[in-house]
């Protein structure tokens, strides 16, 4: 499938970051293609904001998926940091060929290197097979997650 490079996202990348993100059943609900400032804005707020890590993995010049990593610093389990993963994206094209495996691999690698002790990721209930692949990965469904719409 040719070299893959994962770097941080760009002003550029965002219409291709917003069209996959809009590429499900879920996506299409909530998200809006037609108006790009408000992801501008979240990127540019994101980029500004060190614990935050927006990337797109880029294969032949063509953004084919992304990732947000946040990183977390607590007082809980002994004042460890922990890494959260979020929207986790995959352009239709390159399903199956390994890419999702390699930006979670990607988000461990730096979530080590930024010193956490825990990455935890949440996935729609409706989304089971994300589930499976994430179980691949090592991944175990230990809590519920609750959501208040502000």
């Amino acid at each position: 499938m040719g070299d893959l490079d994962i770097r941080p996202a760009t002003e550029d990348d965002v219409p291709e970051i917003v069209a996959m993100l809009a590429d499900d059943p879920l996506g299409a609900q909530r998200e809006s293609p037609d108006d790009l400032a408000p992801y501008l804005t979240a990127l540019e707020r994101l980029s500004d904001d060190p614990h935050q890590h927006v990337v797109v993995a880029v294969r032949q010049s063509r953004v084919v998926g992304t990732l947000q990593l946040t990183i977390v610093p607590g007082l809980s389990r002994r004042g460890s940091t922990r890494a959260i993963i979020e929207s986790v994206r995959v352009h239709a094209d390159e399903r199956g060929t390994g890419l999702g495996t390699q930006l979670i691999e990607w988000a461990i690698d730096a979530s080590r290197a930024e010193g956490c002790q825990l990455v935890q990721l949440t996935s729609d209930v409706t989304r089971t097979e994300a589930h499976r692949f994430y179980e691949r990965l090592g991944f175990q469904a230990t809590h519920v997650g609750f959501k208040l719409p502000l």
